[in-house]
């Protein structure tokens, strides 16, 4: 498993002529490049996008440098096979990808209602995809060419490796290695197994003998082992690890020939070996080597699937084995087969990255869909990727489980190269490079001091429960790399937009001195996800002091600046951990700093997600599992979802007879009223109407059960039927402005009105984009950027 560089031996030709800038798509495309066949075929779920935040453009341009001949697939009708053999039988395999996003993901929201758009479509159409794309797409390959070699990869292949709870399904699902017949499974950002196996294929040899690569999955015979010096660690400790010798048959028969029997059947004389004395270093490379040959059993799927303790086990032994400098190989039975996981790939060294980043991308849309939006390009046209990964091991977060914790940068003169092309080539460029960032926007040539320490920690997050003092936090790189990007002549502004990690950015004051006073466009997110430490625990997040102390420094330097600027929180609800408690004080803490949310999140449960693991078993992988260990109460009821989300905007009406029922299930009943110390008003006149009384309007209070009134009860009023009606019927909800990604109804639900801080600004409206996954090579373009 050494690596090997990516571009050590590139040929010197170039599969692509350079009158044809795109890869093709179909036929037609392929003689004019005078193709006959295709080396690969990529089958990707999204529109084909020639920027690096696409995977399948990634991993296109990378073969391509190769040498190799790669067509596209995009988005082709999965009812049929026919758009499977477009391009005919690829002469190596096909690559299979679902896009940008998991599927599910992408068609359905927390509530599991299918969402009406889909940001990686033209004109953010619907439905062009299906459901657990990888397997659809991969089947339909093998029925184009049967015997044709599949390799699926992106992010729904990485977070469904192994055994893995299914949200829209409500149960734990097979590997979709099992499901989707695929020969190899790469997963995670593994462009050097992608550049390897395509290399060996195409040398001859047969992929199902390739089993050697880091960042690989695939299906074997139960109990395969690579070698005979390989041993095997149970993950729960029951097996002792190491080889285990077979039992002698006790029903063989001894030869009775006494001077035969001292010959053949006498145990052979003991070998007498030498003492050796070894070195402290010979011992510690003795034990890795004996380290890289252990693989962990995790529980199988028929175990993990009828027993949560033992998935939140499986759960916490997959992510302790997820450094590339420790990780060994983890293996778990499916039926009468096993799934091989390979450990994860090695970090791309600095001057590969640049390599993938530096080809030859048009940073456009395939010019097949014409004049079509496609929301998500124009969320990132003008962004350039400057590092992938994070450390920060947020628990309902997918990067760790795709890009891995260790970041991997860019050089700074390939990062000014990027911003040159998009000013001399990118169409309608006007000056403002809308981002400079990735997964994470500070995280930027941060690494740990000791490269060995690095490689030894087992640790799940490198600044939760506090930041490690290992860590480098000093941000004098991207300080530097800010300064050198604004001095490039024709670029007017230089926005951030990725999310930022605010607990290491009050390390480095300057930092967020250059950012407050150059870099941000009058708002900026950051994700203190929530106030209540007993979420936050369950989210491997900073306390809500290290907000508060970015918000100080934030508004310290925007006054400097003669600017007003404010940040924007994102909040989750109903996370594991979370209470009908929990979301109360959260909702008093966004009233007393006069918050107003407009878009916000209720937790999705995403394969192979920490927080995901505690949704399913209610136990918690952060810490040891056993049948007595922490439980953590988790909200599951559509009902007690709702009233969270409902928390997150108590300013808005057709939230308040949700939440009213909820404060009186709660006894805080003294909180439903009209004056300051209220959260949310008793019923109003015209609340029927799903907006709040008119300003000066006196407010109805609500009857108690069973109080007599003196007057004939009037139409949509409270004792009526159709009071009743008006009270429970949920509607359009409160008037909003153009804000993207914040809120500001500007009806107030307290007799003295007091405006938000965000009813003042003025901003030009951005295209929706629905929330995306890390892609395969790049950033996620959508909501992941906003929230560290």
């Amino acid at each position: 498993m050494t690596p090997t560089n990516l571009f050590a031996a590139v040929p010197k030709r170039s599969a692509r002529a350079a009158s044809a800038p795109f890869l093709p798509m179909s036929r037609a495309e392929m003689d004019a490049l005078g193709w006959d066949q295709c080396d690969v075929i990529l089958v990707t779920g999204d529109a084909y996008i020639d920027h690096p935040s696409f995977g399948m453009a990634l991993v296109g341009r990378l073969l391509e440098a190769q040498g190799y001949k790669v067509g596209i697939i995009s988005q082709p009708d999965w009812l049929s096979v026919d758009p499977f053999r477009a391009l005919g039988k690829p002469r190596l395999y096909f690559g299979i990808t679902a896009g940008n996003m998991d599927s599910m993901v992408n068609r359905y929201t927390a509530d599991r209602k299918p969402r009406s758009d889909d940001a990686y479509t033209p004109d953010g159409a619907p439905n062009k995809r299906p459901d657990r794309a990888v397997t659809v797409y991969a089947q339909r390959a093998r029925e184009a060419y049967p015997g044709t070699p599949v390799v699926i990869g992106s992010i729904e292949a990485s977070l469904r490796r192994i055994a893995h709870y299914d949200y829209w399904s409500d149960k734990v699902r097979k590997s979709v290695l099992t499901e989707s017949k695929a020969d190899l499974l790469i997963f995670g950002n593994a462009e050097r197994a992608l550049v390897d196996m395509t290399r060996r294929m195409d040398a001859g040899e047969n992929i199902k003998d390739i089993k050697d690569l880091r960042g690989t999955a695939f299906l074997v015979p139960l109990g395969w082992m690579p070698g005979e010096d390989w041993g095997v660690h149970n993950s729960t400790r029951v097996d002792v690890p190491g080889r285990i010798d077979p039992h002698p048959d006790p029903y063989a028969m001894a030869k009775e020939d006494k001077k035969e029997c001292a010959t053949e059947n006498a145990a052979p004389e003991p070998t007498v070996k030498p003492i050796r004395i070894m070195t402290r270093e010979e011992r510690q490379a003795m034990a890795k080597e004996k380290h890289n040959r252990t693989v962990v059993r995790l529980p199988s799927y028929d175990v993990v699937k009828d027993d949560p303790v033992m998935y939140a086990h499986a759960s916490r032994v997959f992510h302790l084995e997820s450094n590339p400098g420790n990780a060994r190989a983890l293996v778990q039975q499916h039926g009468d087969r096993d799934v091989w996981m390979n450990p994860p790939p090695l970090p791309l060294a600095m001057d590969e990255m640049d390599n993938v980043y530096d080809m030859e991308y048009t940073r456009a849309p395939h010019p097949s869909y014409g004049n079509a939006n496609i929301p998500a390009w124009e969320m990132i046209r003008f962004s350039v990727n400057i590092m992938r990964g994070c450390f920060g091991g947020c628990t309902f977060c997918s990067i760790t489980e795709h890009e891995g914790r260790i970041i991997q940068s860019r050089s700074e003169p390939s990062i000014l190269r990027e911003i040159e092309h998009i000013r001399d080539k990118t169409k309608g460029f006007t000056g403002i490079i809308s981002d400079l960032g990735g997964p994470t926007a500070n995280m930027y040539r941060l690494t740990c001091k000791d490269k060995a320490i690095e490689e030894s920690c087992r640790r799940l997050s490198c600044v939760y429960p506090s930041i490690c003092v290992n860590l480098n936090t000093n941000h004098n790189k991207l300080t530097q790399l800010y300064r050198k990007a604004r001095e490039i002549k024709g670029v007017k502004k230089i926005l951030i937009q990725s999310g930022l990690r605010y607990d290491l950015a009050v390390r480095s004051p300057e930092y967020v001195k250059e950012l407050v006073t150059h870099h941000v466009g009058g708002l900026l997110k950051i994700a203190p996800e929530h106030t209540e430490s007993g979420v936050l625990s369950k989210m491997m997040k900073p306390g809500i002091g290290a907000y508060d102390e970015f918000k100080a420094m934030f508004e310290k330097y925007s006054i400097e600046a003669g600017k007003k600027q404010y940040l924007i929180p994102y909040f989750i609800a109903a996370h594991p951990g979370t209470t009908d408690e929990d979301m109360l004080n959260l909702a008093l803490w966004l009233k007393k700093n006069n918050f107003r949310l407009d878009q916000v999140q209720t937790f999705m449960p995403t394969p192979m997600a920490m927080a995901s693991a505690m949704y399913h078993s209610r136990k918690n992988p952060l810490h040891k599992v056993t049948e007595d260990s922490e439980v953590v109460e988790t909200p599951r009821n559509q009902k007690q979802r709702t009233a969270h989300k409902a928390f997150l905007r108590y300013y808005d009406p057709k939230n308040w007879p949700i939440l009213r029922d909820a404060l009186r299930r709660m006894g805080r009943g003294d909180l439903i009223g009209n004056g300051e110390k209220h959260l949310i008003p008793f019923w109003q006149a015209g609340e029927e109407n799903f907006k709040a009384a008119p300003e000066g309007k006196r407010a109805m209070p609500m009857a108690a059960p069973g109080a007599k009134t003196a007057a004939k009860p009037r139409a949509g009023v409270p004792g009526t039927r159709s009071g009743r009606e008006a009270m429970g019927v949920v509607g359009r909800g409160a008037r909003a402005n153009a804000l993207t990604g914040s809120l500001t109804a500007r009806e107030s639900t307290e007799t003295k009105v007091r405006p938000s801080i965000l009813d003042t600004i003025k901003v030009k409206a951005k295209p929706a984009a629905a929330p995306a996954a890390p892609a395969k090579g790049g950033r996620p373009p959508a909501a992941p950027r906003g929230r560290k």
